[in-house]
């Protein structure tokens, strides 16, 4: 439970700081960049390295990237969809989740055999 309320801080800190930079930088659209994922999971390899060790750490940090790319082409082929055929947002946002799933998992895969 510690863990976790210390998580909560770590993050709501880095959110903070996070926010700070968002309000220097131009355009405004840059703050959705320094939202809270980028925090939690630095909080989160934090914690994971002073629990687990750097060596554990790295693979978790790995596995974020991975995630990251996933969710890129995820992202992508959303846009992608949207911008062609227009369906509603909902419907393109649900249906093309299996293929941040597909991508973040096959890339795990790949670098497990290598």
């Amino acid at each position: 439970m510690s863990d976790l309320v210390l998580r909560f801080f770590i993050g709501g800190i880095v959110v903070s700081l996070f926010a700070l930079i968002s309000d220097v930088l131009r355009p405004k659209s840059f703050a959705g960049l320094f939202g809270a994922a980028p925090s939690i999971a630095l909080a989160t390899i934090g914690l994971t390295i002073a629990n687990d060790g750097p060596r554990y750490a790295s693979i978790e940090a790995r596995s974020m990237m991975l995630g990251a790319i996933g969710f890129l082409l995820y992202a992508m082929c959303v846009c992608w969809l949207l911008m062609r055929y227009k369906p509603p947002t909902l419907l393109a946002t649900l249906g093309l989740l299996p293929v941040w799933a597909a991508v973040s998992f096959s890339l795990w895969y790949l670098l497990a055999r290598a």
